[in-house]
């Protein structure tokens, strides 16, 4: 296959319109994406059992089980995120060859990551869930729910390095059309498992997920296909599937601290997720519905992260350092806009939007905690573009080590010790005793994530504008 024109030449166009040309079909894969989950609250809400309460449980473990789906997203950051940043500074240095080679070993890489990752999820799920403080039926059907998607995990994590490949090279678009067949084969996929069609019966509640996991696995295998014919200057021949143990290196190189930021973060998720499922199935279920809506917000950021993070190592592969960091800021400043005006409809639409998944009167409780929370993490969207699009674009420069250190500050330093004390009556220290708490609730655990966002939002921006990943090799 003819490799494509050298990228310099794409290069040269208006940022913004590069930045919006990558970052358009990434945002629309992630909405899609979206549109998935969203469909999946949608069943859980309308699942017909007969004692209210029953259906806020299984609302409770849908929102658990978001939240350990969310851990293997940032799973799969320890074969994607070093994916498209050598892909991108292979391409930018027009080294084709190379291009191929960094695939073939970013899909091996997948498929081992995503076997261990399986063997340890079957294993270990029951004994998460009862560490998450989730119990009884709640506990059981999250457990079920997530068995069908730990089973096909390594379909999922060859999908996102193949995905993240092509983005690497540029090629945004091939992973949205096939995200879209993802998302439209899973929404019937779903629905026909949960509830039956026809004659057929349906399998219940774990019918939504093994619908969403074999849909992944079409997505999987379309992505192989698509490259074993060659797509974006990308080729894969089985020759480029013979493990390079130097090139999985460098993969790792950038990878691996990337994706102990990634699960470390996903970590304290679930401490946090611990404190909030504390109060009860009800601020767990408002909690999980809100952060199905902010994820208008911030799977935005994450489609103008993918854009930074391809042009900031595409840049710096051409030795054009000074463009690679407008690329960075450009995607910040678009990135950040929208995902502001998201903001803007939480506060205007947070009530309509609860109803949608809480249209029982009995489910009013969740509408009532939930509101004032979505309200609330508006004020924080521009703190979290700074982070999600800032923390891609130093990934694709290869930085990668020195933003674990603030993540774990943000977590650790200020989110957790605050929901702690602004979720509580009382907070015992140990051995220091006993200190009142502020008693809020579900709205203090969202005051206590707004601070954190705002404390690593600053930090990010610090890092990335002092320029030091500039001269970090991969």
């Amino acid at each position: 296959m003819a490799n494509p024109a050298a990228p310099p030449e794409a290069l040269s166009r208006p940022l913004w319109r590069q930045v919006l040309a990558l970052a358009l079909p990434a945002l629309a894969q992630q909405y899609l994406h979206l549109v998935v989950q969203l469909s999946d609250q949608f069943l859980a809400g309308r699942f017909e059992l007969p004692d209210p309460n029953q259906r806020i449980g299984y609302l409770s473990a849908l929102n658990t089980a978001g939240y350990l789906y969310w851990f293997v997203s940032s799973y799969t950051v320890l074969v994607s995120v070093g994916s498209t940043a050598l892909v991108a500074r292979f391409v930018g240095a027009k080294d084709w060859a190379l291009a191929k080679h960094a695939t073939g070993q970013a899909v091996v890489l997948a498929v081992v990551f995503g076997v261990l990752g399986t063997v340890a999820a079957v294993l270990g799920l029951p004994s998460l869930i009862e560490a998450l403080k989730l119990t009884g039926d709640a506990a059981r059907v999250c457990v079920e729910y997530l068995m069908p998607l730990a089973a096909l995990l390594a379909f999922q994590i060859t999908e996102s390095a193949c995905a993240a490949c092509l983005a690497g090279a540029g090629d945004t678009r091939t992973g949205l059309k096939v995200l879209g067949l993802v998302a439209v084969l899973n929404v019937p996929l779903a629905w026909g498992l949960c509830f039956g069609v026809g004659p057929l019966p349906g399998i219940g509640f774990v019918g939504i997920a093994l619908g969403t996991g074999i849909s992944h696995v079409i997505g999987c295998i379309t992505l192989l296909v698509i490259l074993a014919r060659g797509k974006s200057g990308l080729q894969l021949h089985l020759a480029h599937l013979v493990p390079d143990i130097g090139l999985i290196r460098r993969l790792l190189w950038v990878s691996v601290p990337a994706a102990i930021d990634s699960l470390s973060a996903a970590f304290c998720q679930l401490w946090f997720l611990s404190l909030v499922n504390r109060l009860g199935d009800t601020a767990a279920s408002a909690h999980g519905i809100a952060l199905k809506w902010e994820a208008l917000g911030f799977l935005s950021g994450a489609a103008f992260g993918t854009a930074a993070m391809a042009l900031v190592g595409q840049n710096l592969g051409a030795r054009t350092p000074d463009r690679a960091a407008r690329s960075g800021w450009t995607a910040y400043a678009i990135g950040g806009g929208v995902m502001s005006f998201m903001g803007l409809l939480f506060v205007l639409l947070a009530e309509p939007m609860f109803r949608v998944f809480c249209p029982d009167p009995n489910l009013q409780p969740i509408v009532d905690a939930g509101v004032p929370a979505l309200r609330l993490i508006a004020c924080a969207m521009p703190a979290l573009a700074s982070q999600i699009i800032f923390t891609a674009a130093l990934r694709g420069a290869g930085d990668s080590r020195v933003p674990v250190l603030f993540s774990w500050f943000g977590f650790l330093g200020v989110r957790i010790p605050l929901a702690h004390l602004l979720t509580a009556p009382q907070v015992d220290l140990g051995p220091l005793g006993v200190v009142p708490g502020y008693d809020l609730g579900l709205l203090g655990a969202w005051v206590a994530m707004c601070s954190d966002l705002w404390v690593r939002g600053t930090f990010f921006a610090i890092r990335f504008a002092s320029g030091k990943w500039k001269k970090v090799e991969v």
